[in-house]
């Protein structure tokens, strides 16, 4: 296996997976990891939906750390394991977000779009009464403001995650036709010393390619982007390091030889 660390993993402390995070590190000690980065859901005024209780998509990070903490210790002599955040943006909640990020010592912080204007693109009603082009530039656009708005963050996650919801998911969609929009978005990250994550949970969703495609990924690094993290975004054991002698290849496509890891929010760069 070229890609030895895992940047995005999800434990039981996150509503969406019952997975002990012990259970996740023995796994990743057995798939021959070397370093893991848990990035628990941090999700504030996620938006009512009928199939989500009140704090489904918010952490107790206090447990979350005592946890962490303890596990690290009794397996620093296997694995490294980091202490990161999934945090999830929107505009209105920037400040919010800000002093929840200084409030903890994490090693990496992973910004994501969860939430476009008001509505998750997890459910249908998203794209209801317009095309698959229409929801895919507004959420485009939701980032962009995201970006604007929000800094204290190392890479943004998964920045096609829209297209595994969509009605034809990636089938026809191509970076070419939002190229304004996803040139725009890199340029300005690149600008605020941000990176990108590869992230395979797009595979296993059931795309052609991970999140985000590789078109994305290469225009990055012609634009002169360096930073690029690796995670398979796993809710369950199984589903650890899913995919990633494909993402070396595809990131070597794509014209990088190195992917980064984080401890302490400095970036280290790993050949592949």
């Amino acid at each position: 296996m070229m890609i030895t660390a895992d940047y995005h993993m999800h434990s039981s402390f996150s509503g969406d997976s019952d997975a002990p995070m012990e259970q996740m590190i023995r796994q990743a000690v057995s798939a021959g990891l070397r370093r893991i980065c848990f990035t628990e859901h941090q999700d504030f005024d996620y938006p009512p939906c009928p199939d989500t209780p009140a704090g489904f998509w918010t952490t107790d990070t206090d447990a979350c750390r005592r946890k962490y903490l303890e596990l690290r210790d009794r397996y620093r002599d296997q694995i490294r394991v980091l202490f990161g955040i999934e945090l999830g943006l929107q505009p209105h909640l920037s400040a919010r977000n800000a002093e929840y990020v200084r409030s903890y010592d994490f090693d990496f912080v992973i910004a994501s779009s969860h939430i476009c204007h008001r509505q998750d693109p997890y459910y249908a009603g998203f794209f209801a009464g317009r095309s698959g082009e229409e929801a895919y530039r507004e959420y485009f656009v939701s980032i962009l403001e995201n970006i604007e708005a929000f800094t204290d963050y190392d890479v943004y996650g998964h920045l096609d995650y829209v297209v595994r919801y969509g009605p034809d998911q990636d089938n026809g969609y191509a970076y070419e036709t939002y190229a304004d929009l996803l040139d725009a978005i890199l340029e300005r990250l690149m600008q605020k010393g941000k990176g990108l994550e590869i992230n395979t949970g797009g595979l296993r969703a059931g795309l052609r390619q991970p999140n985000p495609c590789a078109a994305i990924l290469k225009r990055y690094r012609a634009l002169g982007g360096s930073i690029v993290t690796v995670g398979s975004d796993a809710h369950k054991p199984e589903q650890i390091a899913w995919d990633f002698d494909r993402a070396a290849q595809l990131l070597r496509d794509c014209g990088f030889s190195y992917y980064t890891t984080f401890e302490n929010r400095n970036p280290t760069y790993h050949k592949l």
